[in-house]
């Protein structure tokens, strides 16, 4: 089992705080940092300043400030960036973290932000990634020395020398989301990591066996794809330190806790992660909203992580 930070800076958090964050992960013994990929605040509650911070960019840096954690994004959207120019900047970042990044990739659904920021949103977006995670596995899989090339609806690659490589064979990529059919598909083809997030267990568990039926049908082992699940998290020794939390992220305690997130104590925590390993879960994600608690991460760290399985 693993267990990785989940965070969202666009809700206010710029670099500095971002990396205090992740060294503290570090420190602390979590096995990864990701961070969402978007450019406008969600909501009322937070201010979103200073701004939003690019997540490659981010993630870069990390990858330089950083030295044992993994890196990654859950997830980016195929409406940001061009495949041929994924593909390189992940290769890139893969080799300046030493082989620690992940590129989780999905649809998009935040319209608002692509309006803002004058970015296409088309309205079908499903073959779009299809194609994106065609092109990214078949430049990262062509050998050195031969040549790529890609005729689809949406992209056209012609005799791609295919570089940089990542220093990870194969690339760590995340393919995630509820839908029942297409989403495990597209996993089972492509992903090295299955993920879904913000689910009732039941639904998560109808995922789970969806994906690996998905990976049995074109005769792929579905233990060599990783399943993963994420939940928002509130956590604290005491009712006091879990409503000064909820406070700071603008969220009511009691619907937070009725909802299926991470609420309550270290025991309550790990009872939770349980239920979910024994669905098949494989890593954890905790996404953790507010970036200034960093006695949030270390409370985690030094009395939650102790107790899970490894």
């Amino acid at each position: 089992m693993e267990y990785c930070v989940f965070t969202e800076p666009q809700q206010g958090a710029d670099y500095d705080t971002q990396l205090a964050f992740a060294q503290t992960a570090e420190r602390h013994g979590f096995d990864g940092f990701f961070r969402s990929d978007h450019f406008l605040k969600m909501g009322d509650f937070f201010d979103g300043l200073p701004g939003p911070t690019d997540a490659l960019t981010t993630l870069a840096g990390l990858a330089r400030e950083t030295s044992r954690i993994r890196l990654g994004t859950l997830v980016s959207s195929v409406t940001y960036r061009h495949p041929g120019l994924l593909a390189i900047q992940a290769a890139q970042l893969d080799a300046m973290s030493g082989g620690r990044f992940e590129l989780g990739l999905g649809t998009g659904w935040y319209e608002a932000e692509h309006r803002a920021y004058g970015m296409p949103f088309p309205a079908k977006r499903f073959d779009l990634l299809e194609e994106q995670l065609q092109i990214l596995t078949g430049l990262w899989g062509t050998p050195v020395g031969e040549t790529f090339s890609f005729d689809g609806a949406h992209y056209r690659l012609e005799d791609s020398p295919a570089l940089p490589k990542p220093v990870q064979n194969p690339m760590s990529l995340i393919v995630g989301g509820a839908g029942p059919s297409r989403t495990p598909a597209l996993a089972a083809r492509y992903a090295t990591e299955f993920n879904i997030v913000f689910q009732a267990e039941d639904v998560i568990a109808d995922r789970l066996a969806r994906v690996a039926a998905a990976c049995e049908a074109i005769g792929r082992d579905p233990a060599t794809l990783k399943r993963t699940v994420g939940l928002t998290l509130l956590a604290g020794a005491t009712e006091a330190d879990l409503a000064r939390r909820a406070a700071n992220t603008g969220v009511d305690l009691a619907q937070f806790r009725a909802d299926f997130t991470f609420c309550g104590s270290a025991g309550e925590i790990v009872d939770r992660v349980g239920r979910l390993r024994e669905l098949g879960a494989e890593r954890i994600y905790f996404q953790m909203i507010d970036m200034t608690d960093l006695d949030h991460l270390a409370y985690v760290g030094e009395e939650v992580l102790p107790q899970l399985p490894r």
